[in-house]
């Protein structure tokens, strides 16, 4: 069978079109050639992926970093490393992207997702309380887009509860909430540094943490593959673990962006506050929210919503025309939602497949849009881009709104 595989990076955005900056070509920092150079020259003996994890750590202002091949094999170098049983449940955000629960679900456990608030694409206390049973562990929360969740509430029910909270700040690098940033806000957070993301290497991730012992724990079962060395024997493998090591080159990009991303972050705060000010000027659009508690918004993806009786025509036809306006890659994303993009999870527990057969599960599980109905009904009338980047200037600002108010002037209802 013959599918259309999904395409990342730089090959997700070749052949969009539009008027606004796009991230492709990235910038890359000044001192790249020379890292790589010295990777080269060292005969692969230098130890850039270390001189990364410190400077991230150091930059984070936390204890612990482990570099990963990606954001994806950052979340499941935690989700291996939290040692519960087949059949215990995470409670996740509900919009994110599969990268977030491919971990989760390769070691056996139960991904339960937590709606958004409404108006939103981000889970809260109040979402995530009514998920909480006896089978719950954890709590993933996702920083989509870049909106950090509010996080104080969510570590207080945590800890009413015992359990253990960790970010997916993959869209939020060094975003700021209340003067901290994302992914130091809870137990252990995992950030991205794909190609299209806003710390842009050739690929890559890392996490972070202050535990000392969850961080040598993700070293020993996800770049070690759980071997130990035995004496008169050799490796001797006591837990099945992953080869999840970033290379050595990825962590000389990384850290050549690492020294260029404050600014980016910066640039990109001003210009997505701007966008949203005069996206809110438009009858009908209403720009993602941004939250009073977030210093510094480390956009990713701009986005905006339709109000459906505002306009003659559909959400999907008013994406398109500000797409042929001139917005690269403008477009709903409705995939984003979770338990219907991921059938094969609906399949599993409506068959109760293992581990949703009883046992290791508790309880009956089902998978699909009304199980989420805030997020399912945000998402039918979003309009999103993820071309949105640091290049933007004002006058971007004002050509995408623009663009945005004549495709809205035009099919007022």
């Amino acid at each position: 069978m013959t599918v259309e595989r999904a395409r990342y990076g730089a090959d997700a955005a070749a052949g969009l079109a539009g008027t606004l900056p796009q991230p492709f070509p990235r910038t890359i920092g000044p001192n790249a050639t020379s890292y790589l150079h010295e990777v080269v020259e060292s005969g692969l003996t230098c130890n850039m992926i270390g001189r990364f994890e410190d400077a991230f750590a150091e930059e984070m202002g936390v204890e612990h970093c482990i570099a990963t091949p990606g954001c994806t094999p950052a979340l499941a170098v935690l989700a291996c490393a939290l040692d519960f049983n087949p059949g215990d449940e995470i409670i996740v955000s509900s919009v994110t992207d599969y990268g977030t629960v491919q971990g989760i679900i390769r070691e056996n456990y139960i991904p339960v997702f937590a709606d958004t608030d409404a108006g939103t694409v981000v889970s809260s206390a109040e979402t995530i309380a009514p998920c909480i049973t006896d089978r719950t562990r954890a709590i993933l929360v996702v920083h989509m887009t870049g909106t950090i969740c509010d996080m104080d509430p969510i570590v207080e029910l945590a800890e009413k509860h015992g359990l253990i909270v960790y970010e997916d700040a993959c869209q939020a690098v060094f975003g700021e909430y209340n003067g901290r940033f994302a992914g130091s806000l809870s137990n252990a957070g995992a950030f991205s540094f794909d190609s299209e993301k806003t710390m842009g290497s050739d690929i890559g991730g890392c996490v972070v943490t202050a535990d000392g012992d969850l961080a040598e724990r993700m070293r020993f079962i996800g770049h070690s593959r759980g071997g130990q060395m035995l004496e008169g024997f050799g490796r001797q493998h006591v837990v099945p673990g992953f080869a999840h090591r970033m290379p050595q080159c990825t962590a000389a990009v990384s850290l050549a962006q690492l020294e260029i991303i404050r600014p980016n972050v910066e640039q990109r705060d001003r210009m997505i506050r701007l966008l949203a000010e005069k996206l809110e000027e438009i009858p009908g659009i209403t720009p993602l929210p941004i939250p009073d508690y977030m210093n510094v918004y480390s956009c990713w993806m701009a986005g905006f919503s339709v109000d459906p009786d505002a306009f003659t025509c559909t959400p999907d036809a008013f994406a398109q025309q500000v797409a042929e306006g001139g917005i690269p890659g403008a477009g709903t994303g409705r995939y984003y939602l979770m338990p219907p993009a991921l059938p094969f999870l609906h399949e599993k527990a409506e068959k109760k497949l293992y581990p949703y057969s009883m046992p290791p599960a508790s309880r009956d599980y089902s998978y699909n849009g009304d199980t989420c109905p805030n997020a399912q009904r945000f998402l039918e009338s979003f309009v999103r881009w993820s071309s949105f980047c640091e290049r933007y200037q004002p006058e971007h600002c004002e050509l995408a709104a623009h663009v945005v108010k004549e495709v809205a002037d035009r099919n007022r209802a």
